[in-house]
């Protein structure tokens, strides 16, 4: 049998079909994924994590440590098609910053048109926290040692909602607002574990401000703050009492000053761990926040960065004395390149008065401080709790 005809023919049709395949490539010239991320390590050094000092490499300080893939893909009409996948891990030991969650940090899928505005589904970032945290000392300043003591207000990167829609307006004169709402996804009752949240920034001139509501319920089918809620926050010190909260609200406004070189801003911010029938206090505890922040840029190369946060507990669940916390904050960073950077941060907090313990009512123990969100899980056994770092971080 001749085959030699045959495979001249498969091989006509294979270079028609490939070459009809390489036609089509104009239509997705305005379609891209694009891989980006952080890599960001420390030196530090804290003065007592439970009663003694330590020496030690951190990740994620000036940046959190993640990679993601980001694309988009032009539907015509100025509508595009858009999602982002992020996972943050661990640099120093590889791995996943939450155990079991590939993309931990953020997972979204939706539309986006600059007239209309954007509309995404997924795990996301609240309002609240994308309006109002950039202006805040978690961002001036870092998280690790400028969020606000414990990261008590969320406005670091501390919370992320599951099964989420939210909508982002355009700008109109210079005024945007952005809605959350979170499903709760539970059969027979949809609404229980439900999270929402809103926020207004307005941006004119030198002038930023910002107001943003966020409020996780508690699914509540367990003791503790039930995993199956939709939303989720960081515990440190100050809120380990009341981490089984029917639910937990957030209320916070920043405003930025911009004046050449220096940067100014201010803060408030009021949280309530509101009582329920599973949890182990009996009355609303309040935490009220109030920071300032400075940061100047003495060469394009060199700035640096101040601030100080005090937040002040409310008496609740037999605390006669509340609980208060007051922090320093210093940031110096040199960029070697528009990508990597050399950085300095140093925080000193000192603790008074009283605060739940993690068992509840009835555990009133002395207030210790949690430096940022750096200090979380390693509190200080003293009233006083000094964190210093020398990094290096870059960008891809």
């Amino acid at each position: 049998m001749n085959t030699s005809g045959t495979q001249i023919g498969r091989t006509t049709i294979a270079v028609a079909v490939a070459a009809a395949a390489l036609s089509w490539t104009p239509a997705f010239a305005q379609s891209s994924v694009t891989l980006y991320g952080a890599v960001d390590d420390a030196l530090t050094y804290v003065n007592n994590q439970k009663g003694h000092s330590n020496v030690y490499l951190r990740q994620g300080n000036l940046y959190a440590s993640k990679f993601g893939l980001q694309g988009k893909e032009d539907l015509g009409g100025g509508t595009l098609a858009i999602f982002d996948l992020q996972n943050g891990f661990d640099l120093n030991t590889g791995a996943l910053s939450s155990s079991g969650l590939m993309f931990n940090r953020q997972a979204y899928v939706g539309l986006q048109n600059a007239r209309v505005g954007t509309l995404t589904a997924g795990r996301q970032y609240t309002p609240y926290y994308m309006f109002v945290g950039p202006l805040t000392g978690s961002s001036w300043l870092t998280g690790a040692t400028g969020a606000h003591p414990g990261d008590i207000d969320g406005l670091d990167t501390t919370v992320r909602i599951n099964n989420s829609l939210v909508y982002t307006s355009p700008s109109w004169g210079g005024l945007q607002a952005s809605a959350m709402y979170a499903f709760g996804g539970i059969a027979g009752s949809t609404g229980l574990g439900q999270t929402y949240s809103g926020a207004l920034r307005y941006l004119n001139g030198p002038i930023t401000l910002a107001l943003g509501y966020l409020r996780m319920d508690n699914a509540q089918r367990t003791t503790g703050f039930d995993p199956s809620s939709t939303g989720s926050f960081g515990v440190s010190a100050l809120n380990t009492g009341y981490a089984s909260a029917n639910a937990v609200q957030h209320i916070a406004a920043a405003g930025n000053y911009t004046l050449g070189n220096l940067v100014l801003g201010l803060s408030y911010s009021n949280v309530e761990y509101q009582a329920g029938g599973h949890s182990l206090f009996h009355s609303t505890a309040v935490f009220n926040t109030y920071a300032a922040l400075a940061s100047y840029r003495f060469t394009p190369a060199f700035d640096v960065g101040a601030g100080v946060a005090y937040t002040a507990a409310s008496k609740a669940n037999g605390i006669s004395s509340a609980a208060r916390y007051a922090q320093y904050s210093l940031k110096e960073a040199y960029h070697l390149s528009k990508r990597t950077t050399l950085y300095a941060l140093q925080a000193y907090q000192h603790a008074s008065g009283q605060t739940l313990g993690s068992a509840g009512a009835g555990n009133i123990v002395d207030a210790a401080p949690s430096v940022g969100d750096s200090q979380n899980g390693t509190p200080s056994s003293t009233h006083a709790q000094f964190v210093g770092m020398f990094g290096i971080a870059t960008l891809f």
